[in-house]
């Protein structure tokens, strides 16, 4: 038995051994194997004016390798390459450094010189009318600034500090104009100004020289001694502001009294009652056409000497005004001064003075104006004040929206509703008609009433700024119907939309080309009154 353990002993240290020796063996093979070598990556870096290389021995983001180099970027500086991108062995990482300046400057913008012609002056003579003054602009740039090198610099914005104002130099105008018999007195605008003449065309003189008459409100007594008219004034909103006037006496150079009326619409005597005006007002917008009309109608009386009002009665609370009733309501008032008519824009009728409430007699399809402004018809009454001439929108004339129809035809309707019809077709939407003032005999005995009114020469322009019209003389039925100017087709039409009838019916004084101008009705003669080209609304009374 002990001679077998020695055995079995012996056979173990026998393996013990040979497990010793092949770990010896392993282990020198190993020794004389060549170790694997890590890969090394040699980056480059430039930034803030000086280079460095690092080296790895493995790939990160160039963003990693910033972080571990401790560059901290600002918002906008340019890396190349792009920072989500991994490092390669022989790598050049760029930092330009870049930041942005703002810069601004003011720029003077010379003022221009306008001539304006005068009536007032003699040919050749020239006034300062308005003082020069240059604008200023405001330029600002954006500089883009590479590691301290300045780009060019690019213009951001341009913003208008002061408007430059022209120069007004007004001159007299050249030529002279034959004179010409004026009955009654005739009152017009020039050039933003209040003019009359009377008696001869050689008599005329201006009664403002301030240059703001902006023709909203311009209405003359029927003796021809007061006139009320508006005056434009600064406005908070950017939009419509003006202030009432009183003219006490057209024969005299008296100033004129301002009246404690602000932001009127319409606003004209009133027939047989002496020193009293109706007027209609409304709120100052920002957005086009500037205002909202109240739509609302009072009367008061004005003491000539003051300008004090005296019992304000309010005849129409203010309301929408109907379709479009943001324009506002137009009115009209009979010869004797006891009804009031009203245009709106889907037709006309009458205002009950008592409970002023609106009594409609012709009604018709609004007219789609666009949206800065929405049409109005004129009325006007006959000398007995049985009828109302005026304009209508037609049907369409083809396959066009009723509401764009380009059909305006002179109308009459009788004041008591019993009956409209048409006395023309197609005369356009600024046909603006009027009745004339009876023309009598040497014994006063009616011999010729008549109507006037302007007929576009294109049925589908007659809506834009530049169509041409012909004044039109007919008879109250519409009849015998007669172009009285301008004399030949070949000549330009009118543009301008406002005439007025002489006191003695003979004759109609108008707006063509920028001057005034009167026309006898029976000769067909037509004569210049004005030089100046900056006339409009003519109003004549006897």
């Amino acid at each position: 038995m002990p001679h077998l353990k020695a055995v079995a002993v012996s056979h173990l240290a026998h393996i013990a051994m040979r497990g010793v020796l092949l770990s010896l063996l392993l282990a020198l093979v190993a020794a004389c194997t060549p170790a694997a070598q890590t890969p090394e990556i040699i980056v480059s870096l430039m930034v803030d004016g000086r280079e460095r290389s690092f080296t790895y021995d493995a790939p990160i983001t160039v963003a990693e390798f910033l972080r571990d180099a401790d560059v901290t970027l600002g918002e906008i500086d340019d890396v190349n390459p792009p920072t989500y991108s991994q490092i390669a062995d022989g790598m050049r990482v760029t930092v330009v450094r870049v930041r942005e300046e703002n810069e601004c400057e003011n720029i003077d913008v010379p003022y221009r010189r306008q001539t304006v012609p005068y009536e007032g002056m003699q040919p050749g003579e020239e006034r300062i009318g308005q003082a020069g003054q240059n604008g200023v602009t405001q330029i600002c740039y954006r500089v883009e600034i590479r590691d301290g090198v300045r780009a060019d610099r690019q213009e951001v914005s341009r913003t208008v500090v002061s408007a430059p104002v022209d120069e007004v130099v007004f001159v007299g105008p050249a030529g002279s104009l034959d004179p010409v018999s004026i009955p009654g007195t005739l009152a017009y605008i020039n050039n933003n100004n209040v003019w009359v003449m009377s008696g001869s065309s050689t008599t005329r003189r201006f009664l403002t020289n301030t240059g703001d008459v902006d023709g909203r409100v311009f209405s003359l007594t029927p003796d021809g001694q007061r006139l009320i008219f508006s005056r434009a004034t600064p406005s908070e909103t950017g939009g419509f502001s003006n202030r009432l006037y009183l003219i006490t006496d057209t024969d005299s150079e008296a100033e004129p009294i301002e009246l404690p009326l602000t932001n009127v619409l319409y606003a004209e005597w009133v027939p047989g009652r002496e020193n009293t005006i109706a007027y209609s007002t409304a709120e100052p917008r920002s957005t086009p056409p500037g205002w909202q009309a109240y739509n609302d109608l009072w009367l008061v009386r004005i003491d000539p000497a003051s300008g004090e009002l005296i019992n304000p009665q309010r005849v129409v609370e203010n309301n929408s005004g109907g379709f479009a009733g943001w324009w506002g309501t137009g009115f009209a008032w009979s010869e004797d001064g006891t009804r009031l008519a009203y245009a709106r824009a889907n037709g006309i009728g009458l205002i009950n003075l008592d409970t002023g409430e609106f009594e409609s007699l012709v009604t018709y399809t609004p007219f789609n104006s666009p949206q800065s402004w929405s049409w109005r018809a004129n009325i006007s009454w006959s000398a007995d004040d049985q009828f109302l001439l005026t304009t209508v929108h037609g049907s369409p004339i083809g396959s066009e929206p009723p509401e764009t129809s380009p059909a305006f035809h002179i109308a009459v309707a009788e004041a008591s509703g019993a009956f409209s019809v048409d006395l023309a077709n197609n005369a356009g939407i600024w046909s603006t008609p009027e009745y004339a003032p009876p023309t009598t005999d040497a014994d006063g005995a009616t011999i010729n009433e008549q109507i006037a009114y302007l007929r576009a020469r294109s049925i589908n322009n007659s809506i834009s700024e530049s169509a041409e019209y012909d004044l039109v003389v007919a008879d109250r039925d519409g009849s015998n119907a007669q172009v009285v100017f301008p004399a030949s087709s070949a000549q330009p039409g009118l543009r301008a939309r406002e005439f007025a009838w002489a006191p003695d019916g003979r004759s109609i004084s108008f707006v063509y080309q920028g001057s005034l101008w009167l026309v006898d009705v029976e000769s067909g003669i037509a004569n210049q009154l004005t030089l100046d080209s900056g006339a409009a609304r003519p109003v004549w009374t006897r």
